[in-house]
C-alpha cells in the first residue's frame, strides 16, 4: 500500500479512537450508574491503548499523524450528542449515543481492514484491535438493548 494511503487510513483509525476516548472519558465522568462508568473506563482505556499501538507504527513507518481533524472527523463526530444524553440521565439514551459511536469504529475499522498491501504489523494490530472494537460494540448494544427493554 502507498505511504500517503496508508497515511490517511491511520490517521481515519486516531481520529475514531481519540473519538472513541474522549467520548468514554467524558461519560465515565458524568454517569451515575457504576456499572457503566466501570465499562465506559475500560473502553476509554482501550481506546487510549489502541491509539499508541497505532501511533508506535506511524512512527516506525515514518509516516505522520495529522495534527489537525481529518475532514471526515470533523464532519462526524461519533459521540458529539453523548454530553447531551448524559444530562437527560436515561441509561437507554446514553447507550444509544455510545453505540452509535461504535457502529462508527465499527466501519472505520472494517474499511481498513479492506486495504490490502499493509506495511510491516500493521494488519495484524488492525486486526486485534477490530476484534476488541467488535467486543466493545456488543456489548454495548447489549446493554442499550436490555436498558430498552429488549
Amino acid at each position: 500500500m502507498e505511504a500517503k494511503a496508508t497515511q490517511a487510513l491511520l490517521n481515519e483509525l486516531l481520529e475514531t479512537l481519540k473519538d472513541g476516548e474522549k467520548g468514554y472519558s467524558t461519560a465515565t465522568t458524568d454517569v451515575e450508574d457504576q456499572d457503566l462508568k466501570d465499562i465506559f473506563k475500560k473502553y476509554a482505556v482501550q481506546r487510549d491503548g489502541y491509539l499508541t499501538e497505532l501511533e508506535d507504527q506511524m512512527h516506525r513507518l515514518n509516516l505522520k499523524a495529522e495534527e489537525e481533524s481529518s475532514i471526515t472527523g470533523t464532519v462526524h463526530r461519533a459521540f458529539i450528542n453523548l454530553k447531551a444524553a448524559i444530562t437527560s440521565k436515561s441509561r437507554e439514551s446514553i447507550l444509544n449515543e455510545c453505540e452509535r459511536g461504535e457502529d462508527y469504529a465499527v466501519k472505520a475499522y472494517q474499511t481498513a481492514l479492506k486495504a490490502e498491501n499493509l506495511p510491516g504489523q500493521l494488519k495484524t494490530i488492525i486486526e486485534k484491535q477490530y476484534q476488541g472494537i467488535m467486543e466493545a460494540h456488543n456489548t454495548i448494544r447489549g446493554l442499550r438493548d436490555a436498558a430498552a427493554g429488549k
